[in-house]
């Protein structure tokens, strides 16, 4: 079962738990109810909202993700399960061990795929794809040559012009990207804790202060999809 994604940014919402359902209510409307185990990521966007620690409980134990954002409506933090897969010690053993070849593979096979999205991105606009399928084609393990910058000097200005500058400033659209974004990073990091795994160990990334490098691996094939619902907005 795909589990939702529910956003809450109603000024005075509070949360609460009864009879294993997250109670929704909002100042002048009708009381939601959601069953947990229905949830995989619950956004919160307004820090006027109030919980009871059985919501954080019931939560965790259903395995969902808690994605809280600040006063600039950015994402500030996530909440994760501790729990993980039945077979936890197993796999960090087996994810620990993977060999620097694999991991490099891995890579390779992450940015092919990005590279290929990205144009399916373009294209899906009528857009010329760059030659980005063909720039997939030539990725090599652990991507030495950095096609993905490369990929990305063609991709951006084709998709959202030439004055576009990802992450120069914080645009109106820059905030949505990231938004989107930060989304879909809670959603990676709860499907990779459910899975048993460790999220601060990536294949790429190497942060000693990033919990969720793993994360930052897994995404890069899913970008162009925010990127696509931010063209389209």
């Amino acid at each position: 079962m795909i589990r939702k994604t529910i956003e809450l940014a109603t000024a005075g919402t509070r949360l609460s738990v009864a009879n294993r359902q997250l109670v929704i209510a909002r100042p002048d409307m009708d009381e939601a109810r959601v069953p947990i185990e229905d949830i995989g990521v619950l956004v919160v966007d307004c820090i006027q909202t109030s919980y009871t620690h059985s919501v954080l409980l019931e939560l965790a134990q259903a395995g969902a993700a808690l994605l809280i954002s600040g006063h600039n409506h950015l994402p500030a933090g996530i909440f994760l399960p501790m729990q993980g897969h039945s077979s936890l010690t197993e796999r960090h053993h087996i994810q620990i061990s993977a060999s620097e070849p694999l991991k490099k593979q891995a890579w390779k096979n992450l940015i092919t795929a990005k590279l290929r999205q990205q144009s399916n991105a373009l294209l899906a606009f009528g857009t010329d794809d760059r030659g980005l399928v063909e720039l997939s084609r030539r990725v090599k393990s652990g991507d030495p040559e950095n096609l993905e910058a490369q990929g990305a000097q063609r991709y951006w200005p084709a998709l959202l012009g030439n004055d576009f500058r990802r992450g120069e400033r914080e645009t109106d659209l820059n905030g949505l990207l990231n938004y989107g974004y930060a989304v879909l990073r809670a959603v990676l990091a709860r499907s990779i804790v459910a899975s048993g795994l460790i999220p601060s160990i990536g294949v790429h990334h190497r942060n000693r202060s990033n919990p969720f490098c793993l994360a930052d691996d897994l995404i890069e094939p899913y970008r162009p999809y925010v990127d696509w619902q931010a063209r389209r907005l």
